[in-house]
This record gives C-alpha cells, sequence and structure tokens, in this order.
C-alpha cells in the first residue's frame, strides 16, 4: 500500500444484495397491504423490481454503470466504472463511517452514493477507505521508529520524609 496513491477494487457483496432485495421486498409487501388490488400488486411489483436493479447495480457490481475501482491519492478520488469509463470524482462533504459501512455521495463524473460495505474489500483496504473518508488523506506510516522510552525507574518516592499529621 502506497501512503500517497491507494487502489481499491470492489468485490461484490452477496449479503448487501440480499438485504437490499428483502427491505424492497417488505416495502413491496406494505404496499399491498396498504392498496389491496392491482394498484398495490403494480405498485409492489415495480419496488420489487426496484430492489433487485438496486442490487445488480450497487451490491453485485454487475452494471456497465457500477463504481468497481476507487483510487484514493491526497483528498482526490479516482473513479472507474465496469464499463472502463474512468474520472476524477468529486465527493461531498457529507459521508458516513463506520465500522461496517461507509458512503460516500459523489457530486462528479456521476450524482450518486457509492455504499461500500465491509466485505467489499480486504480489512487494510477498508480500514484505509474509513480514514481516507474521515480525514481526507491516507494513514501514512512514519519513515522510521520513534525512540523508546527511557526504562521508568523501580521505585517511585512521592514523599521524602514520613510524619504522621494530626498527634
Amino acid at each position: 500500500m502506497n501512503a500517497r496513491r491507494l487502489r481499491l477494487e470492489l468485490q461484490p457483496s452477496p449479503l448487501l444484495a440480499v438485504a437490499i432485495v428483502a427491505l424492497h421486498a417488505g416495502a413491496a409487501a406494505s404496499a399491498l397491504v396498504a392498496l389491496p388490488g392491482t394498484a398495490g400488486a403494480l405498485i409492489g411489483a415495480g419496488l420489487l423490481a426496484l430492489g433487485a436493479l438496486a442490487a445488480w447495480r450497487g451490491a453485485l457490481l454487475r452494471s456497465a454503470s457500477s463504481v468497481r475501482v476507487l483510487e484514493l491519492e491526497g483528498a482526490a478520488l479516482n473513479v472507474t466504472l465496469a464499463g472502463g469509463q474512468a474520472g476524477l470524482g468529486e465527493v461531498a462533504p457529507r459521508r458516513y463511517v463506520s465500522r461496517l459501512v461507509v458512503t460516500l455521495a459523489l457530486r462528479a463524473p456521476v450524482r450518486r452514493t457509492l455504499l461500500i460495505t465491509r466485505d467489499m474489500l480486504d480489512a487494510d483496504s477498508f480500514r484505509a477507505l474509513r480514514v481516507w473518508a474521515l480525514w481526507g488523506r491516507l494513514p501514512a506510516v512514519a519513515a522510521k521508529q520513534l525512540p523508546a522510552w527511557p526504562a521508568a525507574p523501580a521505585r517511585v518516592e512521592l514523599f521524602h520524609c514520613a510524619c504522621v499529621c494530626g498527634t
């Protein structure tokens, strides 16, 4: 891992795909309960189709417009799509970072929000992405090891004399 530049190749996340489809299925069931009949069934089918499309593009990374590679360089973000298009991504200031997920709102080249889960990257790369998302720079290692502190004294004397007060 280079301290100045980091290339992150995203892997598909089946767990995220299942979660997306399950949440859309719940929304479809709610629409069917709220609007019984043909209208509820059409809205429910539309929500299921939307969930499948979101999982296909965002979690399984199968669409040509899916983000496959992130290149972090300083505060800049280069984005490469699955179709081969690449460009400098402009990241909005609003971000969410946790130990399970990082969200980045892109303004350019296309306006979208990236949801990157822990299973899309290896542990070190995900940690570096979290640091970059929080601080705008990659973690770096010191050029040389810092000197160790001198050994602590074996016994520390707090008081030089023993006295009993109040006698």
